[in-house]
């Protein structure tokens, strides 16, 4: 009797120990899948949590400001220092390598050049002289390079640009030089064999077109932009506005200025000339080149270090002689320098001849380049370095 109770005792207890392990793995369930509406936080809370983080992001760029201005102070000559694209754009490349949103690459980018440039400011104003007028493309690649900090001057033209620079009233200038749809830009390459300024960078800028206005396209008239931008949008011009009239104008800030206060009137310009004018998209991108590219000179008497990444320009003038300019283009060839782009342009006065405008990879410090310069230099008439600088990537 006694073994049939002891039995049952322990039956009974293995069914409680059961029943009580059932209902800790049911709690313990419980308590691993809370419910959403816990986890959700009220606006209040987003708002809080986002102003203490306010507080840390100015603490942060207020710092990394400061560690710029320190590197800049530590050197000796502080003004060779000040415009250092290589560094900024290495630093910014690091970033956004590491970016992985929402916040796209052209913002993350705007961010570091503004915190750069306030930098520089600090230890000393830039003055850069830009063809204008203001949200025009050059002045865009200002932006690009110096930053919103920096003290940007507007000009009439490329002329002005490179008086501007030459007179001392700025410190650099920044002009175009080639595109690649329009090929050179012969004001900025007749410019340089005017005044003995030096190229010291470049900017790449991609340029996308847009067709501005404030009203339907069907109500469009007239249209405006410089002749470069519409020699960039003939074909999408000729397709879809057949009807309208074109008028060249100075630039395309004009245009969209004349856009916005002519009734019909539209304008070929950039997206932040829309912004800026209080215009509408009509049609976005109409540059006939979908990869179209403006690369920009930036012109002083800054003297860049060698980067591994660099481009050489020069003017060179030879005799006037059948083979004398393929005898001088061997020195290319024999040192294994990348030539990419020359343009000639016939001698001012009576003498018969031609100045050449040569663009071609490496720096002038190199051993191949020092040997090809010094093989053109023999035969010369004239040769003058223009600038050895850092290769820049295309901007969007």
């Amino acid at each position: 009797m006694a073994k049939k109770k002891t039995a049952a005792t322990k039956s009974t207890t293995r069914r409680a120990s059961a029943k009580t392990a059932k209902s800790a793995a049911s709690t313990k369930k419980t308590a691993s899948k809370p419910k959403s509406s816990s986890r959700k936080k009220t606006p209040d809370q987003i708002q809080s949590a986002a102003s203490k983080l306010d507080m840390e992001i100015l603490k942060l760029i207020n710092q990394r400001a400061k560690l710029s201005i320190d590197w800049i102070e530590a050197h000796e000559d502080p003004r060779q220092v000040l415009f250092s694209p290589q560094l900024e754009d290495e630093a910014i490349n690091r970033m956004l390598a590491k970016n992985s949103g929402p916040l796209s690459t052209l913002a993350v980018s705007g961010v570091m050049r503004h915190i750069f440039s306030s930098a520089r400011r600090r230890v000393r104003m830039q003055r850069v002289a830009y063809l204008g007028p203001a949200f025009s493309y050059s002045h865009q690649a200002s932006i690009e390079r110096f930053g919103e900090a920096a003290d940007l001057i507007p000009v009439s033209t490329i002329a002005s640009v490179f008086e501007e620079v030459n007179r001392g009233h700025a410190e650099f200038g920044i002009v175009p030089i080639e595109n690649s749809t329009d090929g050179r830009i012969v004001d900025t390459l007749d410019m340089f064999t005017r005044l003995p300024l030096r190229i010291c960078g470049e900017v790449q800028l991609s340029v996308n077109h847009n067709l501005l206005a404030r009203c339907a396209r069907s109500q469009i008239t007239e249209i405006y932009s410089k002749p470069q931008a519409f020699s960039q949008c003939r074909n999408w011009l000729n397709r879809h506005m057949p009807h309208a009239r074109l008028h060249d104008v100075t630039s395309t800030s004009t245009a969209a200025q004349l856009a916005r206060d002519k009734p019909g009137a539209a304008a070929i310009a950039s997206g932040r000339a829309a912004v800026e004018y209080g215009l509408e998209v009509v049609a976005a991108d109409v540059q006939d080149n979908k990869n179209n590219v403006t690369r920009f000179a930036i012109i002083g008497d800054h003297v860049p270090a060698p980067t591994g990444s660099d481009r050489t320009a020069l003017l060179l003038q030879i005799p006037h002689k059948p083979g004398a300019l393929s005898d001088a283009l061997v020195a290319f060839k024999k040192n294994k320098v990348n030539l990419s782009w020359i343009e000639s342009f016939p001698l001012r006065g009576p003498e018969a001849g031609y100045l050449f405008f040569l663009d071609f990879e490496g720096h002038q410090k190199e051993a191949k380049v020092k040997r090809t310069l010094d093989h053109l230099a023999k035969p010369a008439v004239r040769m003058e370095v223009l600038g050895s600088f850092p290769r820049s990537e295309v901007l969007p």
